[in-house]
């Protein structure tokens, strides 16, 4: 099952959007909001999968909107406003639909998102482990057993048990070698497993019983944290 919300100004768009998600039985729509404020506090509070937000809207556009989410679900923009579909789509919206749609239209945007948390589902069932090169040599590492990553000049180390693991990498590359579910950059020389950190606060963190800096390009990872809690 698929979890959603729309957000649109327009009572209207909200109904008939209602109206098709009645149709879909993969589709289970949570909540409507008029206003983006209510939604950003539902979502504080909530995770769901997939928004229905509406770029153009009184007090905020949608894809400012849509930035300023420390917990980013999946997104299918609509509007009214062809001439916004090239920065919907900069924010990685899977589709955008053009008011007014139609419901093949609008189902057609619900498969492309259901074909795409089906890929990420089977990615991570795959993604349990990596490979780093130690000592000329390849090694296996399992994801659950990472502590916490950090780098020095030229390499990174890998915080496992019992020792850690130095390999020739930049933090970057490793980053993106990681699912970014389960995984955050929270400075420019850490990244941490999320479901190892213990305490948190706006400018630094204990993960594994060891404290790390919040850097202050990634201060948004206090408000993931803060909102991921809430949903334990």
């Amino acid at each position: 099952m698929i979890s959603c919300i729309a957000i649109d100004d327009e009572p209207l768009a909200l109904q008939l959007i209602h109206q098709y998600c009645e149709k879909i039985p993969f589709l289970q729509l949570e909540k409507v909001f008029t206003n983006p404020d209510e939604a950003k506090n539902y979502l504080q509070q909530h995770s769901v999968d997939l928004l229905f937000l509406d770029i153009q809207m009184p007090d905020i556009n949608g894809v400012q909107f849509y930035k300023s989410l420390a917990v980013k679900p999946l997104v299918i923009f609509t509007t009214a406003f062809k001439d916004f579909a090239v920065e919907g789509f900069n924010v990685d919206a899977i589709d955008y639909l053009l008011k007014p749609f139609e419901y093949n239209r609008f189902l057609k945007s619900v498969y492309k998102i259901k074909e795409y948390m089906e890929f990420l589902s089977s990615q991570e069932l795959q993604m349990n482990s990596l490979y780093v090169k130690v000592n000329y040599e390849m090694m296996k590492i399992n994801l659950k057993d990472i502590e916490l990553v950090e780098a020095l000049d030229d390499y990174i180390k890998i915080h496992i048990k019992p020792n850690p693991v130095l390999t020739l990498m930049t933090l970057k590359s490793m980053q993106e070698k990681l699912p970014v579910k389960e995984f955050a950059r929270v400075h420019r020389s850490y990244i941490v497993p999320l479901s190892k950190v213990e305490k948190f606060s706006k400018n630094k963190l204990i993960v594994a019983g060891k404290e790390v800096p919040i850097g202050s390009s990634y201060a948004d990872i206090y408000d993931k944290l803060l909102t991921l809690s809430k949903q334990q």
